[in-house]
């Protein structure tokens, strides 16, 4: 009963070229076949034999209940088999009846270990060479076997047969109806040297098995072929342009290496057709590397396609989207691409049009072009007060770097704050060292910067000035400043005795020589606020009583002595988070306006103080509130008295705009070099 009584036929073929493999046969034995394989529901590897069909597949007879390997001798008729085993053997057996009966024949005195045969089926002289070992360390060894004495005369006509090719009882295989002339089964003669295939070969008649689904096309359970979901049989004719002919498939084409003619092959096969004009649909634009971002001054190549309309006849205009576009009269110069370099960074839109007389279809694409970054420098303030706005902003060289995306790392965070722009406002809530990290991505390049800013509640800060030696040893680079932060921070820390933590400076770029000294609340003293205001008070007094008398020098190099002098107080020496102010900031709010006063005199009618750089502080609930007076961009421009030519005209101009508020700070902001753009680095 089927399927539990199937024959499983082994398509493996065997590593060995001398074997006769799993599957034999002989186009000089016309419908002898000769294979391995297995009865049952499935096939398997176990109770392997091999079976062998007289008529081209149609039924078949098992020979031998192991596995054998079966060449064919003399034009297929006679077969030779051998046990196909790895213990040595010295027997083989040969059918003259393709394999209803077999003779045994001993082919070596001693058994042999066969490794292969060599057997050619055209050869007259019936000779076969099996080579193997006699043992597993002998060398090898060939045997002629020569079947001519077997063969006891050579064939006459009576000796053959006519045979018909035919597939389950149908006569027509592959478009044709083949009639072979073969030997008839169990005639022991050798062919003659001029035998020769007598094939008669009649085409058919084409029907319906002689055809099969064509490309785009799937055949249903109602046996018809139909389009595929997938496919469009419109699209076959995008090629082809009005007044040109094209093959219009029926959904069939007829088997390959099938020969049959007439009947169903005027009905299936591909029509000749007139192209038909179509309007442009289905624009698409794509990139060749199928990406949407491109460096500045690289090729860029843009591929059109159109899923339909009249290739030869639509005209195609391309806008890359920076003032130039380019135009064809048809789709034959932008199959391989459009190149394009743009000369600026930024985000384009590159916009495709096709048009021909019976309509049009645009399409869009936004390409990102970035201009490599090269460095990135997180500007931020020394200090800042807890729970306040801080500004942070990350400058890029070169400044025309495209489109950028900005991630904020605060602390041990382990999710950024993403922004695409270059500065945000933050709140630190906790007091200490706060490490801020800005990473800057642009296309495949990702860079970063990282600073530390000090937290307080609370603090003052004070201006310093210098001797006016050190300008001459001032490189004005950023590990010098720090070195001499460093210095003049120890140096005030072992005059006044005042702790490490409490002290922070900060110098500034440019000439002269200038720096400013943060005073911070001893550590662990936010809860008695009112006591440690006081102790500051305390602080700060010991520092500039240091200051006031030259006491605070250090040593630049052997025989040079740097004298820190005090450069002005400032306007408000007690900065804090709270919303009301003490008496004695309101005290120090009236010696301001005097002090204010007194300056103004002073630039107005001497005209000798260098320059002082008065900077407003507005306290408002919505405003950023701004913390410390110097940020540590390391870039910012050289500052010198040659650059000011005019000192009266410069102190109206900072007295009107910089003298703002009730509550005003002395501080000194950096400039921002100039950022050279992407082409000139």
């Amino acid at each position: 009963q089927q399927p539990f009584c199937s024959l499983h036929l082994h398509l493996q073929f065997s590593e060995n070229p001398y074997t006769s493999g799993s599957i034999s046969s002989k186009k000089t034995a016309p419908g002898l076949l000769v294979a391995t394989g297995n009865i049952g529901s499935e096939l398997s590897y176990t109770d392997v034999g091999v079976f062998i069909s007289s008529d081209g597949g149609n039924s078949w007879r098992q020979i031998f209940e192991e596995e054998y390997n079966v060449w064919f001798l003399d034009w297929g008729g006679a077969l030779v088999a051998m046990k196909h085993t790895s213990v040595p053997i010295r027997h083989m057996w040969v059918s003259f009846d393709e394999g209803r009966s077999w003779s045994k024949y001993s082919f070596t005195s001693a058994p042999l270990f066969v490794d292969g045969a060599l057997v050619d089926p055209g050869i007259e002289t019936q000779i076969m060479t099996v080579f193997g070992h006699f043992s597993l360390r002998s060398e090898w060894q060939l045997v002629k076997v020569d079947y001519k004495s077997i063969f006891s005369r050579r064939c006459n006509k009576d000796d053959y047969q006519t045979w018909h090719l035919h597939n389950q009882g149908e006569p027509c295989v592959m478009g044709e109806r083949k009639i072979y002339k073969k030997r008839k089964p169990g005639a022991q003669c050798s062919l003659s040297r001029d035998y020769s295939q007598t094939v008669v070969s009649e085409p058919c008649v084409c029907g319906q098995g002689d055809f099969e689904c064509d490309y785009g096309y799937e055949r249903h359970s109602n046996n018809q072929c139909i389009p595929a979901f997938w496919f469009s049989p419109s699209s076959l004719s995008k090629d082809c342009s009005i007044g040109q002919s094209y093959w219009n498939s029926t959904g069939y084409r007829r088997i390959v290496s099938n020969n049959c003619t007439d009947g169903l092959r005027e009905k299936y096969m591909a029509k000749m057709e007139k192209c038909p004009g179509k309007a442009p649909r289905g624009l698409h634009i794509l990139t060749s590397d199928g990406k949407l971002v491109t460096e500045q001054g690289h090729n860029a190549t843009f591929i059109i396609v159109m899923e339909e309309g009249d290739l030869q006849r639509t005209n195609i205009q391309l806008d890359f989207g920076d003032g130039i576009a380019v135009s064809y009269a048809n789709f034959s110069p932008v199959e391989e691409g459009i190149r394009h370099v743009y000369k600026s960074a930024g985000i384009f839109q590159v916009m495709a049009y096709a048009e021909n007389s019976l309509g049009s279809d645009t399409a869009v694409l936004f390409l990102h072009v970035v201009c490599p970054v090269e460095r990135v420098h997180l500007s931020v303030p020394f200090v800042a007060i807890r729970n306040k706005d801080v500004n942070l902003t990350a400058v890029v060289w070169p400044s025309q770097a495209g489109t950028l995306t900005y991630f904020w790392w605060f602390g041990n965070g382990t999710k950024p704050l993403i922004t695409l722009e270059s500065s945000i406002s933050y709140v630190f809530a906790v007091e200490g060292m706060n490490t801020v990290t800005v990473q800057v991505s642009a296309g495949n390049t990702l860079i970063q910067d990282t600073k530390e800013i000090a937290v307080h509640e609370y603090f003052q800060s004070q201006l310093l000035s210098f001797s006016p030696n050190l300008d001459y040893h001032n490189p004005d680079i950023p590990e010098w400043r720090q070195d001499i932060g460093k210095v003049i921070k120890r140096a005030l820390a072992q005059v006044t005795g005042i702790p490490d933590e409490q002290i922070l400076v900060a110098v500034f770029p440019g000439l002269p020589t200038s720096a400013e000294l943060f005073i911070l609340p001893h550590k662990n003293t936010s809860e008695r606020r009112k006591s440690s205001e006081a102790d500051l008070e305390q602080v700060v007094e010991i520092l500039f009583n240091a200051l006031n008398q030259n006491l605070v020098q250090f040593e630049l190099k052997p025989g040079v002595e740097v004298v820190v002098y005090v450069t002005q107080l400032t306007l408000a020496p007690l900065v804090d988070s709270s919303t009301g102010h003490s008496s004695s900031a309101m005290l120090m709010l009236l010696s301001v306006v005097f002090v204010g006063l007194a300056v103004f005199l002073i630039y107005k009618f001497k005209r000798k103080i260098p320059w002082i750089n008065i900077y407003a502080q507005v306290q408002h609930d919505k405003e950023q509130e701004m913390i410390g007076s110097v940020s540590q961009s390391e870039n910012a421009p050289k500052i010198t008295l040659s650059e000011f030519t005019d000192p009266e005209e410069l102190m109206d101009k900072e007295l009107d705009t910089r003298v703002m508020g009730s509550i005003s700070t002395i501080a000194n902001s950096e400039s921002t070099k100039e950022i050279p753009n992407c082409t000139s680095v």
